[in-house]
């Protein structure tokens, strides 16, 4: 994979949306050749002959959808990242596609500059989760919560779970549930905020604190939780009661 010429993909139906992203791209990592591909068929052509280090991928493709497109760079390019960019931001896209591993879901609607900051935080190595999007998983889950309390009675046969939520498995006899994960204060007050959906610089100044050591903290939480998302950090910060 190596010897391969190394590109960030755009997988967009869409011309215009296409070259509106090499735009932004160009902003944030103007070192870094654009591959472009308006058909899921010409996506795999450069997924096997380019070494893809980042794929910003929209779900509408004339021939299949960008789902599909997700699932064959992880097949062919397991290290690669994959974020969907799009104008989707209802459960039956979403859900589907953090399950299938998307690094990150960004809506291609927001502002350029928004736009620009979250490139920059996939640069980073931060994953991107648009804030109506945290919002609308932390509603989800809430729901699904208040639907589906917790029992001490024997349960019956478990409902199949909703589009992308991975389900619980009951701890079977003689098995001892593991305790919570503690977190420090100041650990508790940045997932919180994570949940709430704000950026970095957002906490940053909320808390008085430097991005760096914002960036620190959410590290530290991520290898705490054993955890390597925006999603799953939502998630964890809804379970811990942090968001309402």
């Amino acid at each position: 994979m190596s010897s391969k010429l190394r590109c960030t993909l755009i997988v967009d139906h869409l011309a215009e949306s296409r070259v509106a992203m090499a735009r932004l791209l160009a902003q944030v990592q103007p070192e870094l050749p654009v591959c472009e591909a308006g058909t899921l068929a010409q996506a795999e052509s450069l997924m096997l002959s380019r070494s893809v280090e980042l794929a910003l991928i929209d779900f509408t493709l004339p021939d299949g959808s960008g789902l599909d497109a997700l699932r064959l760079l992880h097949a062919a390019q397991p290290d690669a990242r994959a974020v969907i960019i799009t104008l989707w931001d209802d459960d039956e896209h979403v859900f589907p596609a953090l399950q299938a591993g998307a690094f990150g879901y960004v809506l291609k609607n927001r502002p350029e500059i928004e736009l620009v900051a979250q490139l920059r935080r996939i640069r980073d190595g931060e994953p991107p989760l648009s804030s109506s999007v945290a919002r609308r998983m932390l509603k989800h889950f809430a729901a699904v919560s208040e639907h589906h309390p917790v029992s001490a009675a024997p349960a019956a046969a478990p409902a199949s779970p909703p589009p992308g939520l991975v389900p619980v498995q009951p701890l079977r006899p003689g098995m001892v549930e593991e305790p919570e994960v503690a977190l420090t204060e100041r650990e508790t007050e940045v997932l919180q905020r994570v949940g709430k959906g704000y950026t970095l610089p957002e906490i940053a100044q909320q808390l008085a604190l430097s991005r760096h050591t914002v960036a620190d903290y959410v590290k530290q939480i991520y290898r705490k939780l054993d955890i390597s998302s925006r999603a799953e950090a939502a998630l964890e910060a809804a379970r811990r009661g942090l968001v309402r």
